[in-house]
Order: structure tokens, then sequence, then C-alpha cells
């Protein structure tokens, strides 16, 4: 019989592409419009977020290594402090997964309405064009098609495409007059600073992508910290570059109220052809990232839920083996989300909307670094001795960080997002109510079925067959 072909397993440079390729969905083509009000000062959080985020890549990097198994956030923190924070965690990612494909989605329909105008003043017309991209990828992705997998893989390479021109040809065309007053908030540069981080970190929510698939991974130890550090350097600099370019580019008056700032950057360095090609990328990019997280939000509840921390309902699957269950009611739940904002401007939905998302986030990322922390005093094997003050170290300025972007969410976003969280409290109350219930059923169960056993044998003696005499020794012959 011939072996089993070995497995295929992703090196450097894949694992790098898919932490840049998760990374730059639909966040960074809107957000220039939603760091307006800030004015330049915006760089400065762009410079703290990716440090941040490269102090949470390190945690997810070595967890990952310690513990080379799917799952994530919910999966380290599930094991370092059991099931009531995995479930927390489970909920929170969740919620910020659904809540982040609404905020997706009034990205793609900003910079659809370059081409249809009328997206961008009739409000009514821009919710169901959004909720329309909604659910016709919900349907894809409940019937399972393989196209999908090649659908990210195009609109992957076709993002890059605006980003690049912007961030690199569009600086030979600045003007120092559009970037206005450095600090434009009317705030102190600290709070300034701290409230537009918030704002950027949405950006690189998925910068903990290569740890999912480490098993899938050569040479996991070397290959995941290295691709994560280097992919999330690599896209904070296109980020950065990109927003000095369209802050250069566009007027910040104009800016605050574009619905498509990479496309008008592009018309205002390049002309009108730039401009619609800026549009079309960031559209395509937009529609590409929906699919890819809508994909997500059925698989975080069927995870939970196969694992008794989520109704049982979210563990059933379609035809095709797609968690239909969980994709169907994630989508109600974003779509109610768009509705409960249409009256707001696109740019006034999307940063309000990315800023739930990225506190609901942020929290498992927070119980992540924690996590790292339990970890290595209860569970020192896992990690390699000479390193463990320095993982330490990172894990409790990852955390640190972690709490600063939840506090620069703002009061607003923290209340509503906390209520969110506290909402799962009585699920998981529910959950562990049955699962109790449940063993006390069966347990009860097997004892009925001993007693009926036992007085059907004093009643009718042993089953035909059986013998309560010992049998007679068997001698060798």
């Amino acid at each position: 019989m011939s072996a089993k072909p070995a497995r295929r397993k992703l090196g450097l440079w894949m694992a790098t592409a898919l932490v840049v390729g998760n990374m730059i969905g639909s966040g960074v083509f809107l957000l220039p419009s939603s760091l307006a009000a800030y004015g330049p000062i915006s760089l400065v959080a762009w410079v703290f977020t990716a440090t941040g985020a490269i102090l949470l890549a390190l945690v997810f990097a070595r967890l990952a290594r310690a513990y080379p198994r799917t799952g994530g956030p919910y999966a380290y923190a599930r094991r370092a402090f059991g099931d009531f924070v995995g479930f927390q965690t489970a909920w929170g990612y969740w919620i910020a997964v659904w809540a982040g494909n609404a905020a997706i989605a009034i990205a793609f329909v900003g910079y659809l309405a370059h081409f249809w105008p009328a997206l961008g003043d009739d409000k009514i017309l821009a919710a169901g064009v959004g909720l329309a991209a909604i659910w016709l990828l919900t349907g894809v992705n409940a019937y399972g098609v393989r196209e999908g997998g090649a659908v990210q893989v195009v609109t992957t390479v076709i993002k890059l495409v605006p980003l690049l021109m912007i961030a690199v040809g569009g600086l030979f065309f600045i003007e120092a007059g559009n970037f206005g007053e450095f600090n434009a908030s009317g705030d102190s540069a600290f709070s300034a600073v701290t409230a537009a981080a918030a704002l950027t970190l949405w950006a690189f929510i998925g910068l903990e992508s290569a740890t999912v698939p480490a098993e899938d991974v050569k040479d996991p130890e070397k290959t995941i910290p290295r691709a994560t550090v280097a992919g999330t350097a690599v896209t904070a600099l296109i980020y950065i570059l990109g927003t000095v370019a369209v802050l250069g580019l566009v007027p910040a008056a104009a800016l605050a109220t574009s619905t498509a700032p990479f496309a008008d950057a592009a018309g205002a360095a390049f002309g009108g052809w730039a401009s619609d090609l800026v549009a079309a990328g960031a559209a395509i990019s937009a529609f590409g990232a929906l699919n890819g997280w809508i994909l997500l939000q059925g698989q975080v509840p069927f995870a939970a839920a196969r694992d008794g921390l989520f109704p049982r309902l979210f563990a059933r699957t379609g035809r095709g083996g797609s968690p239909i269950v969980g994709l169907v009611v994630s989508s109600v739940l974003a779509s109610g989300l768009m509705l409960m904002n249409y009256n707001a401007s696109l740019v006034d939905q999307f940063t309000f909307i990315i800023l739930l998302a990225t506190l609901t986030t942020v929290i498992p990322y927070a119980y992540a670094a924690v996590a790292e922390l339990v970890l290595l005093a209860t569970d020192r094997a896992a990690f390699s001795g000479g390193r463990l003050a320095r993982d330490a170290v990172i894990a409790v300025l990852a955390f640190g960080y972690s709490t600063w972007a939840i506090a620069g969410a703002g009061y607003e976003v923290v209340y509503k997002g906390t209520l969110l969280i506290f909402a799962g409290m009585p699920v998981y109350a529910w959950l562990k109510y049955r699962a109790q219930h449940a063993g006390a059923e069966t347990a009860e169960a097997a004892e009925t079925a001993v007693e009926a056993a036992v007085d059907d044998a004093e009643l009718y003696g042993p089953p035909p067959g059986r013998s309560d005499q010992p049998e007679p020794p068997v001698h060798a012959a």
C-alpha cells in the first residue's frame, strides 16, 4: 500500500499573504473620511495602532506556537479561564463579525455611489442595496458554493491596486494646504489620538489570521511570528502612506463628507479615469471582504455550539456542510444594525458601527493577552523557558493597548457594546442549566434501567442463554 501524500503546508510568503489579505478589507477605503474630523494628528494614531497591532500579533503568534490548534481568541481564553470566559470571547467575537459585516456593506455602498450617485443621497435606496449585498452573499455561503474561494483570491489581488496607486503615486501630487489644522478635533492631543486610534484599529482586525491554520503552517514556531509581524508591518505602511496621500490630495472639508475618499484622491492626482478605477477596485474589495466575513460569521457560533457553549441550533449545517443557522441569524442581526442607523449619513453609519465592532473584537484580544500571562504561569512546559520574561512583558503591553483602545471607543460605544456583551450572560446560564438538566436526566435514565434489569432478574431469572451458576473450568487437552 502506498503512503498517503504529505499535506502541503503554508510557507512564509503564503502565511504573510494570508495576514495582509484578511486585514485589508473595506475599512481603510472609507477610514480617511472618518479620520478627517481629527486632521493630520490621525497619522500619530496610525503609528500607535500599528505598534499595538504588532504587540497583539506577537501574543497570538506565541499562543499559536504553544497550542497549534484552531479557534483563535476563543480557544485560548477557554483554555486559560474555562467555559465562562470562553463563551464571552466567542460571543463578543461573533458580535464583532456580524456588526463588522454591516460596516463592510456600508463601505461597499459608499464606493458604489461613485458610479450610482443616488446612493449617496437616497438613504433608503442605500440601505436596500446594502441589504441586497448581505443576503446575496449569505445565500452563496449557505449553499457552500466552491467558487467563493476563487472570488476571495481575485478580490485580494484587486484590492491592493487602488491602495498602492494612492500610497505610492499619490504622494507626488499632495498639496500642503489640504492637510488643514494638525489637530482639528478641538480636544487635547491625547484625546484626539485616542479617539482616532479606536477607528484605525478596525483596519487591523484579522491580524490573528496566520494563527488560525497553525497546524497547516510549515515550521510554525518560526513562520507564524514572522508572517504575523511582517504582514502587520507591511499593511501598516500601506495604510499610513495611503492616509498621508489622501489627506494631502483632498481638502479637509470635502474629505469629511466623502463616501469614496481614495477615489476622490485618485481623481485629484491622476484624473477621472483613476478615480473610476480606484472606486471600482474598492467596491470589489469590499464585496470580497463581505463574502469572506459572512463565511466566518457562521463558523464562529458553529465552533462554540459544538463545544456546548452556544445554542445547539447553531451547530446545524446545510447540505453543503455550511452552518446555515449561524449564517442566517448573523445576517438578520447585521441587517437590523444597518436599518437602525440608515437615517445617518454613510460616513456616520460606518464610523459608529466600526467602533462597535472594534470594541467587541478588542475585548477578546484583551482576554487573549491575559490568557497568555495565565498560561505562562500555569503551563510553562508549553513555552520556551528563556523567553518567559519577554513574552510576559509583551502580553502586558498588548493588554494595556487593548484597554486603551477600548477606552478610545467613547462612552456611547462602550455603553452599547457592554450591554451586548452582558446580553450573552443569560444565554450562558441557560446553556449550563440545559447541560446540567440533560446530564441529570441521563444519569436518572441509566439508574432506572439498572433497577429495571435487577427487578426483571429477580422475577424471571437470568435471560436465556445465561446461568447464575459458574461455568465449569476448561482443561487443556
